[in-house]
């Protein structure tokens, strides 16, 4: 019968050098995914990156805030390419080209709508940067920026909706390599310090 050689057996020096080296490895990809996420202050539309993110509504034809500012910025053929799309779930994301605008694509993603927590809110947002991400794969995007979904008119908490984005971007980062940066970008000084502390402290 093969004996089990049991973590206490090894003499303390080595216990101590595998957890150095967890301590340490788990210490430099925590640099790198920092190095990566990059949070500005500015308009969304002006970034130079292969993919800005619409904060979309279900029907894709426009709206209020940054939602309206992609659309006046990109131009009506935008709209046109949007209206053969057929809406997008809530959740979800769909990509266009940018047109008009310094990035090559815009994904749109619908964030939900928040009531108080307890209709699946915070799975929706999370699925938002998801599935966002998951299309940066499918067409070669190695620079994206983000807005603050969810945040204006659909009225999700700023400290839950930056946790999300954050925890959620950093998972993604540890798992794929296919992005050299990823920009969470708002007009709003008080959702650009909430994104700072959270990369600082979280």
């Amino acid at each position: 019968m093969r004996s089990r050689v049991r973590a206490s057996s090894f003499p303390p020096f080595k216990r101590l050098t595998f957890v150095s080296l967890f301590l340490l490895i788990t210490y430099k990809l925590r640099i790198i995914i920092m190095t990566k996420i990059e949070i500005l202050k500015g308009d969304i539309t002006k970034l130079n990156v292969d993919a800005i993110v619409n904060a979309a509504n279900k029907t894709l034809l426009g709206g209020g805030g940054v939602d309206g500012a992609i659309h006046r910025a990109a131009g009506y053929e935008l709209l046109e390419e949007c209206r053969s799309l057929n809406g997008c779930e809530t959740g979800q994301a769909k990509i266009t080209k940018g047109y008009k605008l310094p990035a090559k694509f815009i994904i749109h993603t619908v964030g939900p709508v928040w009531y108080g927590g307890n209709k699946n809110e915070r799975e929706m947002l999370k699925s938002c940067y998801k599935t966002t991400l998951e299309l940066t794969k499918k067409f070669n995007i190695k620079t994206i920026a983000f807005p603050a979904i969810s945040c204006g008119i659909y009225r999700f908490p700023l400290d839950e909706a930056s946790k999300i984005a954050i925890d959620t971007i950093k998972e993604y980062l540890q798992y794929n390599n296919n992005l050299d940066k990823v920009i969470l970008i708002d007009i709003n000084d008080e959702i650009v310090e909430r994104y700072k502390n959270l990369i600082l402290f979280n």
